[in-house]
């Protein structure tokens, strides 16, 4: 089922960033608003090596988010860092569909329904973008194999303490003995 879920959930993400890529006009004027708020406090909060490399434009910040949707779509659906990708794509879908789809700006009752339904379809997507960026594929995950290589390395030790004590006393028991046999032995005794 994963097989074709990630390519499914991935093919919006390339078409449409394949489209602001190309043609990112129609979409500046929704997006405007938006990257007039988030770019300055981005770049206040980013390290000066991130900050200044963010596009002031909001062409380019059109055109920087469909290529994110391209590649992390591209990702998603290969599953070659496919939690990479969904991650990404989680992250930039937020302000897309805040910027395209806020249904709660709107006067007419028909444009409201419908950006309300586009805004409730991205919230659906962010959410299966979530499962696909925790997904492990039923492998154990990093947090999962960091806590129990711990505790197996605990046990391990445990074992190996209680064998080196075992094996120290029996080593003692025929210290011991070869030390009577010994005595034993020697003539003036």
């Amino acid at each position: 089922m994963r097989a074709l879920a990630r390519p499914l959930l991935s093919v919006i993400f390339v078409v449409q960033g394949a489209s602001s890529l190309r043609n990112p006009e129609p979409l500046v004027p929704k997006a405007q608003p938006v990257t007039d708020r988030l770019v300055p406090m981005v770049k206040r909060v980013a390290p000066p090596q991130v900050g200044d490399r963010i596009p002031d434009t909001t062409v380019n910040l059109v055109r920087l988010n469909g290529a994110v949707h391209v590649i992390g779509g591209i990702a998603l659906a290969t599953g070659k860092g496919r939690r990479l990708g969904a991650s990404m794509l989680a992250a930039s879908l937020v302000p897309t569909t805040i910027a395209g789809h806020s249904f709660w700006l709107e006067k007419d009752k028909t444009v409201r329904h419908v950006q309300r339904i586009q805004f409730l379809k991205n919230l659906s997507l962010l959410g299966g973008l979530l499962l696909a960026a925790v997904d492990t594929e039923g492998k154990p995950g990093v947090a999962w194999r960091a806590s129990h290589g711990a505790k197996a390395a605990k046990r391990e030790t445990r074992r190996g303490a209680k064998a080196a004590k075992r094996e120290a006393k029996q080593l003692a028991r025929e210290a011991k003995q070869a030390a009577r046999l010994a005595k034993a032995e020697l003539p003036f005794g």
